[in-house]
């Protein structure tokens, strides 16, 4: 797909990957709106992004939140006119073990933190890619999917909400992948490994540590490469239903 003047929406786009995302794309001349909970972030993302001289768009949604998210699309439509891709970024952790027995007492994840993140990153997949679909077919345009998965959708400790959405997200890319091929709409997923974010910067320090010794290149992933490979998806138009890790050769 040709970026420049195709109208991309993009979650969780005010910092981290999102940002990085949104910067890549408006380096190649795409329109941008841009999605996410605090209003703040999103100024400041639009002043750095300026110097492309693209147009953007700002919006406040919940992708929990159905009647929020149709309503989002409903006004980039209107907007734009048009929405050639989607790439669903946002995203939270609540990460807890399943069961900890410690001293004689046991304790155990909560049903909210398990919900709390099935909504948001699982859920919030559906509702905005549903959307996003459903406007890219009713235009008759050609359209991307981009989801960002992770390396722990093959199961990580500490992760089972996180681990499980993840995983329904790869299995949601390659479902719509198949379905919306014959619209020529085509869904690809990014799944990162540990990048330099805000997210993983809340890790603990020795536990970070010895995540990174971990990893086969021995370093977190740029934020920039993980856009360079939501990139590479967009504009290959031969690329649908897959998921590509990209964690430095880390397999959690």
């Amino acid at each position: 797909m040709e970026i420049k003047n195709n109208v991309f929406v993009i979650t969780g786009a005010a910092r981290g990957l999102g940002f990085e995302i949104a910067k890549n794309l408006a380096s190649a001349g795409g329109k941008l709106a841009l999605v996410d909970l605090n209003q703040q972030w999103l100024d400041e993302a639009v002043n750095t992004l300026q110097e492309y001289n693209v147009e953007i768009r700002t919006y406040i949604t919940n992708v929990a939140n159905e009647d929020q998210v149709i309503e989002l699309f409903n006004k980039i439509q209107q907007d734009f006119g048009q929405i050639d891709g989607l790439v669903n970024n946002a995203g939270i952790t609540r990460d807890a073990l399943l069961v900890k027995h410690k001293n004689g007492q046991t304790t155990k994840m909560s049903l909210e933190q398990w919900q709390q993140v099935i909504d948001v990153n699982l859920t919030g997949v559906f509702l905005c890619g549903r959307e996003a679909a459903a406007k890219m077919v009713e235009n008759g345009r050609k359209g991307v999917i981009v989801n960002i998965s992770s390396i722990s959708r093959d199961g990580n400790i500490g992760q089972s909400n996180y681990s499980a959405a993840k995983a329904g997200v790869s299995a949601l890319t390659a479902t719509w992948g198949k379905e919306l091929a014959r619209y020529g709409v085509r869904c690809g997923a990014v799944a990162p490994g540990f990048a330099c974010t805000d997210m993983v910067k809340t890790i603990p320090g020795p536990v970070l540590d010895k995540i990174v010794s971990d990893i086969p290149l021995r370093r977190l992933a740029k934020p920039e490469e993980i856009a360079h490979t939501v990139r590479y998806i967009v504009e290959n138009d031969y690329f649908t239903t897959r998921t590509i890790p990209i964690g430095g050769g880390l397999q959690v």
